[in-house]
């Protein structure tokens, strides 16, 4: 991992356009390639940032682009560096669900007609290069879907499910594979995101899936879900 803080102003050019004004940032650059600017007042959440797949040029000048398969470009120009090194991490063990998550994912997998009619399982926890899928199954007309479960909903799991997705598209034997982002709550900024991107929401009612009995699947409230 790659450190960077210095005064910067960012611009990012594709759907749409943005412009982070001069100030002082840090910009982390990650070795599955991903850029994110970041100021000092916003938690986690960065100013801007470039999903992989995407390339960084560092051009003359001092003046950084970002872009990724999809053209997009986030062009950032430094005034003055305050401090950059690198850093060697290691292979990341992985996050560890806690007992909510995990057993929704359980749930969710023995009772997989709650996502849609027709819905048939392929495995829970499909192994990929970058992490393990949390879902993987078919729908009605034989189309691959990955779903990602989380506890809450937020913009993070939305990026780790486009970033399965991207990977998965690129097996013939799959694609095309479409994506559910599942969660008890779903932040609004999160959904935005997820329809901007083409990926179904799904609210689960944890108590509910819980208390559903297998002969009333189909006909039990928790079949009526919120679908976006």
């Amino acid at each position: 991992m790659r450190l960077v803080i210095a005064r910067c102003s960012v611009d990012y050019a594709g759907r749409l356009t943005a412009h982070l004004p001069s100030a002082p940032r840090l910009i982390l650059v990650k070795a599955d390639g991903s850029v994110s600017i970041h100021a000092d007042d916003r938690a986690y959440k960065p100013l801007n940032w470039m999903s992989p797949p995407c390339s960084l040029k560092e051009g003359d000048g001092d003046v950084w682009t970002v872009e990724n398969k999809g053209g997009e470009k986030l062009i950032i120009t430094l005034e003055e560096v305050l401090h950059d090194s690198s850093h060697e991490l290691g292979v990341d063990p992985g996050l560890i669900k806690d007992g909510v998550e995990a057993h929704l994912q359980e749930l969710l997998a023995d009772r997989i007609e709650t996502l849609g009619e027709g819905y048939s399982l392929i495995r829970r926890e499909y192994p990929t290069a970058i992490g393990p899928v949390d879902i993987l199954c078919r729908d009605a007309d034989g189309q691959t879907v990955a779903v990602e479960i989380k506890r809450r909903g937020e913009i993070d799991g939305v990026e780790q499910l486009t970033r399965y997705l991207e990977l998965l598209n690129r097996d013939p034997h799959l694609a095309p594979v479409k994506g559910i982002f599942a969660a008890q709550e779903i932040k609004p900024q999160a959904r935005v995101l997820a329809t901007d991107r083409g990926i179904g929401c799904v609210v689960l009612d944890y108590d509910g899936l819980r208390g559903i009995e297998d002969d009333k699947l189909r006909s039990g409230p928790w079949s009526r879900r919120r679908r976006a």
